[in-house]
Order: structure tokens, then C-alpha cells, then sequence
């Protein structure tokens, strides 16, 4: 149903601390975004430390607020509260605070920058004649259908989602429901197609905030009902990929027969079945040329290793709406020299993880662009995007039924009313505000039930000594540094950094949150980095997701839009500690912290580490 209406760093100085490297990765060719470019000055020697308090933030040379932090993490602070800064900003509402709006009348042609090569790519919805944009409205009273897992499937669904998606791939190039239409809407919404209204000069992005559960929630579902329309099943619901649980680890079967509607040539050939996904970081290492026993075991250690992650990206670094979603996105800038106007702030836990990992998982080797799913233009050609998305949003789910008092959604308006639109199955345009899609059941599905093994798997401490143990390795290794300063250039070999931690006093809610600040790359590349705290080995074996060391990743799927400008992304990555320093029985008096920084894929730089406390 639908109703018609008017469419319309601050640089904190630390105290004198040093960074260690460690030769944990082999060296590698990999190509160097600093060849390209030289934005950063920076010390090529391995040993870094830094000046900096973290009691000294409001002295005379903390200058603008808004120029050290991302504006869109002001607003929001760490904890899911709009104004949670206000202690920072004098005056939040003398800042604009507008919701995200496409701006349907500026949609020019997408732009794909590989680096070295650029192309633009036509993804604006086709204009139908006397088309109106209707708000959208929740069905009413309606029953609860149940999307199943892909692997659970039976011959009879099978047969109903191939001639569905059969016919959507045959209706007319012009028709907004044909299936490349409704792939373009990733690629408009995705690849700098669309202004924000208001803001002619700002491009809209879905990923990197808190919007991107929402949108990709309303894309699946508009994209579902048009399935349903096309072969009279108005209760059809989709398949959702369980690459969270050991059986739904590899990609889909249903997937993968060449003479199927659901087949996509453009994936990665080494990554058929048998062959596990990993969900740290995408690559597998589990190629059965021969099921041994070595394969047998092999093939138990990722298993393993993908719910230690869906651990971390799930309960212990998602306690917090802004962990989960990640940042506030907001329309406009306050000047042109605000970091807000870059439109990838922060990304939550699972988008910048699993969902991430699963991407560059299923995307061919295809350079430049790496089509389908490795590169966010094409992603939703593949038609195995829409059961992998259709996880992510199971995620969403399954997050709010965790413990915790903080696990629920922002309630902030400019949230709630950021909108987007699509087209329906009777090709009306719609817009849908946020606030219309919290609730999966609102919408008529949920999904089917299914176990949930990553839940009890809890990691545990690579080595069993005490906080105070600990301190001391700490206090040995300060005396001996060369001291260098930020920011830390992140390419080949791993880095480790002392911390210091907040000195002011905790309170009971508090959680305390390691910031990674000015994280500078290419958006062109693909890039990843673990994060450990408090791994004092010194040997060539870096933390992996079942060590209680190991607090989380960095992830970038290539998604450049810029052909004709800057290519640098410019963006932050918090990681909560306060569990992980419970299980490492890290003393809460201990002034400092031993962060690692194990560099997996590409290059960045790193322009500031602190840790803080939030609500």
C-alpha cells in the first residue's frame, strides 16, 4: 500500500611510545598506492612512536573539532546517541542535521576508477511517463513468510525461483523491474550516480554508515516482490545464503549449474565447492586437490576460524547501535573542508567484515574491476548478491535478539528519515524511509530457523599469564625504543604500537574502544589488516579470530567513483576492548596497551591510535 505525495583531530599527543614491527608476513610484490601519489610524510624505517596525552584534548592547539573528527562520528560519538558529544561541540544543533535524500532529477551516468584505468557506466532507473513518487507503507495485517537457507532448499522451490528470475531476466531493457535495472540500483546507489537533495555538489553512498543495513534491506525486498509478481506468488520469498554456519560455508549449489537463471559466469572459478569461504578476509586456504586427512583438518580450522569471526563481528565488537551500523551519515557539509563530505565514514562490524569478505569470496579475477561481486558497480548482476545480502540482513535480525541493554537501533529522526527509492512490482516509484524498515516482520518475512553455532564459540588467550605479566613485557620493551611519529604507513610487514590508556575514570556503562584514526587508502584497492591487543609473541604466527587477542579487521572492497578527482579514502575503524581485556585478565589499572597491526592485503596509512571511553 502506498500514498501519494509531493515528492520534494583533533591529533591527540600521547605520551612518548614506540612501535614495533614484525616481520610476520613474507614480503611480497604487491603494487603501492604511494607510488601513485606522495599525500602522506612519513618515515620509511619500521620503528614509529609517537607525542601525544590523552588528558591534554582541549588545550591551545586543539583547533576545530569538526577538523579532526569525522563529522558524521560526532554526531553519533561511539555509542548510538546523536548529540552523545555535546561535551566536545558547544552548540549540535547550530550544525545542519539533514537526512539523506537521492535527488532523482541529478542521476547521471556512474563512474568505475580502477586506478589506472576509468570508465562510466549508464545505472539511472529508466523514467516512465507520468510516474509519481508514493511514499511507502508497511502491508498490513499480513502473514509471516520465511526466507530459506539456500543449501536447505527443495526441488519444487527450485523450479518456482529459476522461472521467476527467468522471467525478470526477459522483460523489455526499459522496464525498471528487468533484472539489470534492478542490478544498476546497487551501481547507482553505490557509485556516486545520485546527489543528495539539497546538496547538488554531494554525492550519495550507501555503504560505510548506518545506512547500509536499511537500504540493502529494501533493495532485497522491492527486488523480491517483483519476483513474486512475475510468477503470481505474491507470499514468493527469497533464499538467503548461511555461509555463517558449516553447512552453508561454500557457495550455494542451487547456484552453480551453467544452464540456470541464477548462474553468473563473472566468479571466481577456485572458489567452487568444495572450497570453504573465509570470512575474515575472503581468500581460502582449503583447495581439496585430495581429501586427506591434512584437507580434513584443514577444512576444520576454517570452519572454526569463520565462527570465531562471526563471534567477534557479532557480539563482541557489536554491542552498540554505532558498532553495529556504524556512523551517522548526514546530509551536506558544514564547509568544503569538512571530512563529512567524504560519504564513507565508518562502516559497522559485519558490513566491513563478513559482508565484505564473502564479496571479494565470490568476485572473478577480472582486473581492473574484478566483475561480479568484487566490485560494488556489478555486484548485483550476480544473482547470488541477493541471497548473500539476504544473510547480512539476517544479521540484523539475530543482533537485536543478543544480550545486551545496547543492542537496538538508533532512534535518532535524521535516521529514521533518511529515504531511498526503487521501483515496485507495478512500477510505481517508492520512496521508503528508514523508519519503515526496522522490523523484518513489519514487512511480512523473517527466516527460517536454523542453528546458530557461532554463538558458542567464545575465543580464548593464546598464552595463560596474568594482566600483571603482561605489564611487565610492557614496561621492558618502552626502554628500548626509537621514537618516530605518525602517521604509520601499513604495507608489508606487521606493526606494533604501545597505547596509553584513558586516564580518566571509568563509568559502569562505559565501553572502551580502540580508535584507529585517518585510516588513508586508495578506494581502488583491496585492503585488509588485522588488529591484536596485548600479543607479546615474538615469533612469525600473528593472532588469528580464535585468539581473545585478536579485536578485529579492516576491510575495503573496491568501490572508486572519482575518475576525475581525488581517490583517497579517508575513514576511521573502531574496535571495542572491554571484553577481550576481561578474557586477557588485562588489570584495569594497566596504563597501556600493546595494539598489533598485521597487514593482510594492499596499503594504508594510519594517522593517529588512541583509545577511549564511550557510552
Amino acid at each position: 500500500m502506498a500514498s501519494t505525495t509531493n515528492s520534494p583531530s583533533t591529533l591527540l599527543t600521547l605520551p612518548n611510545f614506540s612501535i614495533q614491527t614484525s616481520t610476520f608476513l613474507p614480503k611480497t610484490s604487491q603494487g603501492s598506492i604511494f607510488k601513485k601519489k606522495k599525500p602522506f610524510n612519513f618515515n620509511s624505517k619500521r620503528v614509529v612512536s609517537c607525542k601525544a596525552s590523552n588528558g591534554k584534548q582541549n588545550d591551545a592547539n586543539h583547533t576545530s573539532f569538526l577538523n579532526r573528527f569525522d563529522r558524521r562520528d560526532i554526531f553519533l560519538g561511539l555509542g548510538g546517541s546523536l548529540y552523545g558529544a555535546t561535551s566536545l561541540v558547544r552548540d549540535p544543533f547550530a550544525l545542519a542535521v539533514v537526512p539523506i535524500e537521492p535527488d532523482l532529477s541529478s542521476c547521471g551516468e556512474s563512474t568505475v576508477d580502477a586506478g589506472t584505468t576509468c570508465m562510466n557506466v549508464p545505472c539511472c532507473p529508466p523514467k516512465l511517463k507520468d510516474s509519481k513518487i508514493i511514499d511507502f507503507e508497511p502491508p498490513l495485517g499480513c502473514k509471516i513468510h520465511y526466507r530459506p537457507a539456500a543449501h536447505l532448499v527443495d526441488r519444487d522451490y527450485l523450479y518456482k525461483f529459476e522461472s521467476a528470475m527467468e522471467r525478470m531476466k526477459a522483460l523489455p531493457v526499459d522496464d525498471p523491474r528487468n533484472f539489470m535495472q534492478q542490478a544498476n540500483i546497487h551501481c547507482a546507489y553505490c557509485n556516486g550516480a545520485y546527489s543528495q537533495v539539497g546538496f547538488p555538489d554531494q554525492k550519495l553512498e550507501v555503504h560505510y554508515s548506518w545506512l547500509f543495513f536499511p537500504f540493502h534491506r529494501m533493495y532485497l525486498y522491492f527486488f523480491e516482490r517483483i519476483l513474486g509478481k512475475l510468477i503470481g506468488d505474491p507470499d514468493f520469498t527469497m533464499p538467503f545464503w548461511n555461509w555463517d554456519s558449516p553447512c552453508g560455508m561454500t557457495m550455494p549449489q542451487i547456484y552453480l549449474d551453467p544452464y540456470s537463471p541464477l548462474y553468473d559466469e563473472n566468479r571466481n572459478l577456485e572458489h567452487q565447492p568444495d572450497v570453504l569461504v573465509n570470512l575474515n578476509d575472503g581468500k581460502s586456504f582449503v583447495k581439496p586437490k585430495k581429501k586427506d586427512d591434512f584437507y580434513e583438518l584443514a577444512k576444520r580450522e576454517q570452519i572454526n576460524s569463520n565462527l570465531y569471526v562471526m563471534y567477534q563481528q557479532m557480539v563482541r565488537s557489536a554491542k552498540t547501535a554505532s558498532c553495529f551500523h556504524g556512523a551517522a551519515y548526514l546530509g551536506g557539509c558544514v564547509s568544503e573542508t569538512d571530512i563529512g563530505c567524504t560519504p564513507e565514514p565508518r562502516g559497522g562490524t559485519i558490513e566491513n567484515g563478513a559482508h565484505i569478505a564473502v564479496h571479494k569470496f565470490v568476485g572473478a579475477k577480472n582486473p581492473p574491476y574484478n566483475e561480479d561481486m568484487g566490485n560494488f558497480y556489478s555486484a548485483g548482476r550476480d544473482p547470488l548478491f541477493y541471497a548473500h545480502h539476504g544473510n547480512v540482513d539476517r544479521m540484523w535480525n539475530i543482533w537485536k535478539t543478543l544480550p545486551g541493554k545496547k543492542r537496538h537501533d538508533f532512534n535518532e529522526n535524521v535516521w529514521l528519515n533518511s529515504s531511498f527509492l526503487f521501483y515496485d512490482e507495478n512500477t510505481n516509484m517508492v520512496r521508503v524511509k528508514v523508519r519503515d524498515c526496522l522490523d523484518s516482520k513489519t514487512l511480512g518475512y523473517d527466516y527460517q530457523s536454523v542453528d546458530i553455532p557461532w554463538l558458542r564459540s567464545k575465543p580464548t588467550p593464546r598464552r595463560s599469564c596474568s594482566g600483571v605479566g603482561r605489564g611487565q613485557d610492557v614496561a621492558a620493551r618502552r626502554k628500548s625504543k626509537n621514537r618516530r611519529g605518525f602517521p604509520i604507513v601499513l604495507d608489508k610487514v606487521a606493526v606494533r604500537i604501545e597505547i596509553p590508556r584513558p586516564k580518566k575514570s571509568k563509568k559502569k556503562d562505559d565501553e572502551e574502544v580502540l580508535v584507529l584514526q585517518n585510516i588513508q587508502l586508495d578506494r581502488n584497492d583491496s585492503v585488509q589488516f588485522d588488529v591484536s591487543i596485548n600479543d607479546d609473541e615474538d615469533d612469525d604466527n600473528p593472532c588469528k579470530p580464535e585468539d581473545a587477542e585478536f579485536v578485529g579487521s579492516f576491510s575495503n572492497l573496491p568501490h572508486g567513483d572519482n575518475c576525475h578527482s581525488e581517490t583517497m579514502l579517508s575513514t576511521n575503524l573502531y574496535l571495542p576492548l572491554s571484553e577481550a581485556l576481561k578474557d586477557l585478565k588485562i588489570n584495569p589499572f594497566e596504563d597501556s596497551i600493546v595494539v598489533t597491526l598485521v597487514p593482510k592485503e594492499g596499503e594504508v596509512s594510519i594517522g593517529n591510535i588512541k583509545i577511549d571511553y564511550v557510552c
